[in-house]
């Protein structure tokens, strides 16, 4: 058998007699594949085990017969244009998608894989924003827990239990602060993907509104290019009014 038609049938869930078979095979671009082989499924083992370990908080509260568990995160809490986004996420009992983590671990092209499989998993999903104006009037951390608390209440079904990415909200609804949630639930971790998509496409889109600050790149933060176009074009209407450098732009 040719190597390339080997590495096929390793890429494709070989059984154990024909692993074994391989062992004694004298050609060098043999054995290297047989130990790409193994390498891939012991790093896609430990995967599997970390998916679990992120999953004993929702386990936990489902064997206590709480049957809807949300995972609630935010995202855009420093930039200095564009609202906070907030999302909470009901998944099931059998979800499976192993690679879902804390989105800042994850490239593009992962969250946006992540992003559709999860709606199509997920029991609920709810997406709310918290607008610059909020943010100005309330300041960003209590513009962050309003919209965290809208994301809840926008779920298809109410949650018996919440699980929060470091915060506490206004709700009568039992709630577990988890510092680094967004790494140790995977619910959270689930909402935090589906944030951090929304709002990165919401960006785009109002860099063709407001061109000049590269918007679509720097997603509302201070970049080179966002400050520059601050002091060239002045403050658009998707700016925190209460963030410096905007202040001081302010004409």
């Amino acid at each position: 058998m040719k190597i390339n038609e080997i590495k096929d049938i390793l890429n494709d869930n070989p059984d154990e007699k024909f692993l074994n078979s391989l062992h004694n095979d004298p050609r060098k671009g043999v054995q290297t594949a047989l130990k790409q082989y193994y390498k891939r499924v012991e790093s896609l083992q430990k995967k599997k085990e970390a998916f679990i370990k992120r999953f004993k908080y929702e386990k936990s509260f489902w064997n206590n017969g709480i049957e809807y568990v949300a995972g609630i995160d935010e995202v855009g809490r420093g930039p200095l244009a564009g609202p906070v986004v907030a999302c909470a996420v009901i998944l099931p009992h059998d979800f499976n998608l192993i690679d879902v983590n804390d989105s800042k671990k994850l490239s593009e092209k992962k969250r946006e894989e992540l992003y559709n499989k999860i709606l199509d998993q997920a029991v609920s999903v709810g997406i709310a924003t918290g607008s610059c104006k909020l943010i100005d009037e309330v300041n960003i951390y209590e513009a962050t827990r309003i919209t965290m608390r809208n994301a809840v209440e926008k779920l298809s079904i109410k949650p018996e239990q919440l699980i929060i990415d470091a915060m506490d909200i206004d709700t009568t609804i039992p709630q577990l602060k988890l510092i680094k949630g967004d790494q140790k639930s995977i619910s959270v971790s689930a909402a935090s993907i589906i944030a951090k998509q929304y709002r990165d496409q919401l960006m785009k889109e109002y860099a063709e509104v407001y061109p000049g600050y590269e918007f679509e790149k720097n997603v509302g933060y201070g970049t080179k290019a966002h400050l520059k176009g601050l002091k060239e074009l002045g403050v658009t209407p998707i700016h925190r009014l209460s963030f410096e450098p905007v202040k001081k732009n302010l004409k």
